[in-house]
């Protein structure tokens, strides 16, 4: 539990846990699981990240792909099929290895902190386009999703 300034109480989850997009609460562990069984059970990491002109956090995935063979066509079907658009990932990012804490937990608090931002990730990265396909983020479409010329 937690207090306001006015004495109000709320519930509050644990951080990191769940992200609330489109006006519903989404499960990070529930949408790792999905799209880790659609990525060929590979270690997957889920978490939110804020988008400018949107209210709260959109889903974004972070996804070991050492040889680099994950199919990002395959991974959209998938995802459509087996998410509702509200818990489906509108960013993917492909890495080599995700971090682990002394407990073999995945870290997710360093990810989310680079969020999407091309210019500090060195890694590929994708956005769901409005069709719901995902495709390769380019600075220029980053560019246009900070300036609110594509919405997601």
């Amino acid at each position: 539990l937690v207090a306001d300034e006015w004495g109000y109480l709320y519930f509050k989850d644990r951080t990191g846990d769940t992200f609330r997009w489109k006006g519903e609460n989404v499960s990070t562990a529930e949408v790792e699981g999905v799209v880790s069984n659609i990525a060929g059970y590979r270690d997957c990491v889920v978490y939110g990240v804020e988008v400018p002109n949107s209210e709260g956090r959109a889903g974004m995935a972070a996804i070991v792909d050492k040889d680099n063979t994950l199919d990002v066509s395959t991974l959209s079907t998938g995802l459509q099929k087996a998410l509702p658009s509200y818990a489906r990932p509108l960013f993917i990012r492909k890495l080599n290895e995700v971090e682990m804490t002394g407990t073999y937990k995945l870290k997710k608090l360093d990810l989310q902190r680079d969020g999407y931002d091309i210019g500090r990730i060195k890694d590929q990265l994708y956005y769901c386009n409005n069709k719901g396909i995902y495709q390769e983020l380019t600075s220029e479409t980053y560019s246009d999703i900070l300036s609110g010329k594509i919405r997601l």
